[in-house]
């Protein structure tokens, strides 16, 4: 069983990314320690973008496969029952109604 370095080397083009950001932000009286330390720093920041990145793309991945299998699957079809509502109302103030307009009518046809 092969043992895993600590840390992986960096990518020549992070590394070289992180020295030429870190000379572009280098400050007057800055010694090349300080600025090794900072193109350091950058470059950790550009290979965990970038760790985040593929992470990102890979749980993409999944979802769209899982989406891709679930469309694949046979869907099965929708029974849809179509219900029609009957409004029942009552005979009794239809009743009244027609009673109230009668006596109305009664009462203004003779008086």
């Amino acid at each position: 069983m092969a043992k895993r370095a600590k840390s992986q080397p960096a990518a020549p083009a992070a590394a070289e990314q992180a020295v030429k950001l870190a000379r572009a932000t280098q400050r007057p009286g800055q010694t090349k320690e300080q600025t090794r330390l900072i193109a350091q720093g950058i470059r950790k920041g550009i290979e965990q973008y970038k760790k985040e990145q593929a992470a990102k793309a890979r749980e993409l991945d999944r979802k769209l496969k899982k989406l891709d299998q679930q469309l694949s699957q046979p869907v099965e079809p929708v029974v849809q029952v179509r219900e029609t509502v009957r409004y029942r109302q009552h005979w009794l103030p239809w009743l009244l109604l027609l009673g109230a307009c009668g006596g109305m009518g009664a009462y203004l046809h003779f008086f």
